[in-house]
Formats: structure tokens, C-alpha cells, sequence
């Protein structure tokens, strides 16, 4: 019997799929939009993420298979838009990993005194960090599991010392600045409803990455009742760990907070050498740890594809260790080289990422409300007792909320760069690979997908 994944490693492994760098590196940006507001902002974004969070566990329970976004698209709405979003999103996938392993490549070089601008050895550092990533996948689930369950305590250790660190300074000291945040930010008398809308959003994403958890599936024990349970919960820590962190942030040191030039932000709220040290240790552990869930999601998208039979069988081989290698090996190759190809200048292709996210958040919502009332491919669909808040309300407000975050997205910003005169200008690299991604390839291998099946019929 094959060893499957736990349901607390499973809580672990949301939470280690969402806690990036984005608390440690720049928890300073929604607090300068949004002054005293933020911890406002941050629970708003908490209930949009949770709301789209049990969307996602409702869409579990009715298919416990890998694939996520993938799976529940092509059985709730057949093959083709099953194969679109699939394919849009292991390419979205390729490139969030590839840019996660950069940013932690970088930051761990610019950390240590190296020059994060040589490519040369940022090439060489981003390929040692994906063979250690392969090597860890290679022992098979259970080691996987180990260590992503470490990684993830030792985040979650950081960050909590630092709360406990900081409630220990206010009640000892009585220090107190929250009252100084709007004076600093001048966000009391600026603030608009547009820029708290923004600062929701950027808090918002912090929070994403829930969408990927279900990805394996099937090396998990029980996905269907698990899944459910384990998503939301995991986003509940995260919502307390996350108000936790910026409020004691806000009230101990906001003024560094906003203003220092440390890689890693929190650093700068306290003076204490110990609890700097534990905590840029933590962003590192932070930033690897994420790197870990990516290389447990991203192949196993591609593997999804390929059991389902719309992709080369051979691409859902697996080692004796039950490891999913053929799909490693080239999801490994991609996170590398798209990142490479454009010289480790994220900005151009990470629309990419967002955009795959936005496609997830508009179509499981109705995927799961199609399974609600009994419909789709009951082949792929368990029998599960219906909810209607979970399985209707959820994801009419996802939908909702969804709408909304596309309303209110930065696609100017996105798509254009300032130019010299300080005007936008397209921003080709950014166009190019949208069509790419979103058009070309997915369309091309549909076609060819198509086409495969059509001989191999008329052969047969």
C-alpha cells in the first residue's frame, strides 16, 4: 500500500503553500497605503481569502483526484475548458516557481554580500536549488512530507516569536506608536476608497496559493474529507498569524518598518540581535519553504493532464518511490529556463501567474455550483452530501469578489512600462508572453492533442 500524505501534513502544507516571503520582505507596503487601517485590510482580505478557500474544499469534496483547478473543470464542464485551464495553469505554475526560486536566490545572495545581479551566478544558485528540490522529491511522499512539515513549523516558529517577542516589549516598555501611523503615512487624510480597495487587494495576495494545495490528491489520505477541513483551517492560522505580525509591527517600530533598506523588512522593528537573527532565518526558511510546496504542486498538474490521457501517458510515470519523475524533470526545466530567457526580470511574465489565478477564482466557483445541483462527469464526481453554503453562497460571493479584484487589477501597470518622459509604453514582453500563454500554447497543444487522438483512431 502506497504511503499517502496526513491531514495535519496536509493543514502544513496549505500553510507552507501561502506563507511566502511577501510578511517578512514587505509587510510596510499595505501599512504606507492604508496607515492605521491596515490590520483592517488585512481581515477583509482574510474573509475574501477564506471565502474562496472553501470554494476550493467544497470543489475537494466532490473530486478527490489530482489536478485541482484541472480536474474540477474538466468534470464539470468536459475535456476542452478541462484541458484550457489546466494547461494555462501549469504554465501560470512553471513561472511562480521559477520566479519563487529566483526571489529566494537572490535575496539569499544579497543577504550574504554577493551580487544578486550576476547572472552567471544567480544561473548556477537557481540550479543548485532545484536539484536539492529533486533530491527531496526523489525519497518519495513521506520524506517530502517531513520536510515540508519542518519547513513549515519553522515559519510559523518565526513569525510567532516575533509576535511573543513584541507583546513581551509593549507590556514590559508600554511602548506604543499605532497612534503615529497616520501622521507617517499621511494615509488618514489621503486614503481613498480606490487606494483601500488596492490595499485590500495587495493583502489579498498574500493570502493566495490555497488554489494549488489539492494539486496531489492523490498522495494524500482521504483528499475528499481532508481537503475541506484542512484548506480553511490552514487559512484561519494564517489570517491570525498575519494580524498578529503586522499589528505588533504597527505598534512596536511601524517608522522602521516602512522605511528600512533591510532585505528582510521585519528585521528592522527590533534592535534585539536575537530575535533580528531568528527572524531573517526564518524568511529564509520562509521563501525555501514555499520552493518545497511548488515542487509537490507544479508536476503533478502536468501528471494530472497526462492520467487523464490529454497529455503523453508517459508523462505520468513514477519512480519506485512513487515520485512523479518525467514530470518533474521538465516542470524543473521550465521553472528554469522561462525565468532565464528573460533574465531573471520578473515583471514581464508574472502576469502570467496572477491571471491563471484569476481564471481558477471565475471557474471553480461555477464548477462547484454545477455539482451542487448534480451535474458533470460522474465518473470523476464522488457522491458527496450537498451544502448550500458551501456549495452555493461561497461561490456566488467568490464570484463576486472575483469580478471585483478584475475590476480593480493594475492592468496598465501590467502591460506598460515608463519610459524615459516618465509615459506608459507598451510593455512587449509582458503582451508576448500573455499571448503565448494564454493563446498560443494552450490552443497549439489542443490542437495537436486533437489531432494525436484522430490518428490514433483511424489507426485502431
Amino acid at each position: 500500500m502506497k504511503k499517502k500524505i496526513g491531514f495535519w501534513s496536509i493543514v502544513l502544507l496549505a500553510i507552507n503553500s501561502i506563507i511566502g516571503s511577501g510578511i517578512f520582505l514587505s509587510p510596510g507596503a499595505v501599512v504606507q497605503s492604508s496607515g492605521s487601517k491596515a490590520l483592517i485590510l488585512y481581515g477583509i482580505a482574510a474573509f475574501f481569502a477564506a471565502i474562496l478557500a472553501v470554494t476550493f474544499a467544497a470543489a475537494a469534496k466532490y473530486v478527490a483526484h489530482s489536478g485541482a483547478a484541472y480536474i474540477y473543470a474538466k468534470a464539470a464542464f468536459g475535456e476542452h475548458v478541462g484541458f484550457y485551464v489546466g494547461i494555462t495553469r501549469y504554465i501560470a505554475t512553471c513561472i511562480a516557481w521559477g520566479v519563487m526560486a529566483t526571489a529566494v536566490v537572490k535575496t539569499v545572495l544579497r543577504i550574504f554580500g554577493f551580487d544578486q545581479n550576476d547572472l552567471m551566478l544567480v544561473t548556477i544558485s537557481l540550479i543548485l536549488l532545484m536539484l536539492s528540490l529533486l533530491v527531496i522529491n526523489c525519497f518519495g511522499p513521506k520524506f517530502f512530507e517531513l520536510v515540508n512539515n519542518l519547513s513549515t513549523i519553522g515559519k510559523l516558529a518565526a513569525l510567532l516569536v516575533f509576535i511573543i517577542f513584541g507583546i513581551g516589549v509593549i507590556a514590559t516598555t508600554g511602548v506604543n506608536h499605532f497612534a503615529q501611523i497616520d501622521r507617517l503615512t499621511s494615509a488618514g487624510s489621503s486614503a481613498t476608497l480606490s487606494t483601500l480597495v488596492m490595499g485590500v487587494i495587495a493583502a489579498f495576495y498574500a493570502f493566495t496559493g490555497f488554489e494549488s494545495v489539492a494539486s496531489g490528491a492523490d498522495d494524500m489520505d482521504k483528499p475528499e474529507k481532508n481537503l475541506p477541513i484542512a484548506i480553511p483551517l490552514a487559512i484561519s492560522v494564517i489570517a491570525v498569524v498575519y494580524i498578529g505580525v503586522v499589528w505588533i509591527a504597527m505598534m512596536v517600530n511601524p517608522q522602521a518598518m516602512m522605511a528600512t533598506k533591510e532585505v528582510v523588512a521585519l528585521v528592522a522593528v527590533f534592535n534585539n540581535p536575537l530575535i533580528q537573527n531568528i527572524v531573517l532565518y526564518g524568511a529564509l526558511i520562509s521563501m525555501l519553504g514555499i520552493n518545497v510546496a511548488a515542487s509537490f504542486h507544479s508536476p503533478r498538474v502536468l501528471e494530472a493532464i497526462a492520467k487523464q490521457g490529454q497529455l503523453p501517458s508517459w508523462l505520468a510515470g513514477r519512480t519506485a518511490k512513487n515520485f512523479p519523475l518525467p514530470a518533474f524533470l521538465l516542470t524543473i526545466a521550465l521553472a528554469v529556463l522561462l525565468p532565464m530567457a528573460f533574465r531573471y526580470d520578473m515583471t514581464s511574465i508574472i502576469i502570467l501567474s496572477s491571471i491563471s489565478r484569476f481564471v481558477q477564482f471565475l471557474i471553480i466557483p461555477l464548477c462547484v455550483m454545477k455539482f451542487f445541483r448534480g451535474r458533470g462527469d460522474r465518473r470523476l464526481i464522488n457522491p458527496a452530501r450537498p451544502n448550500v453554503l458551501t456549495d452555493m453562497v461561497c461561490p456566488a460571493v467568490s464570484l463576486i469578489l472575483t469580478v471585483l479584484l478584475l475590476i480593480k487589477f493594475d492592468w496598465i501597470g501590467q502591460f506598460t512600462i515608463l519610459d524615459a518622459n516618465n509615459q506608459h509604453a507598451p510593455n512587449y514582453f509582458a503582451i508576448v508572453a500573455m499571448i503565448l500563454g494564454y493563446i498560443v500554447i494552450p490552443f497549439g497543444m489542443m490542437l495537436f492533442n486533437y489531432q494525436t487522438k484522430k490518428k490514433r483512431y483511424e489507426y485502431d
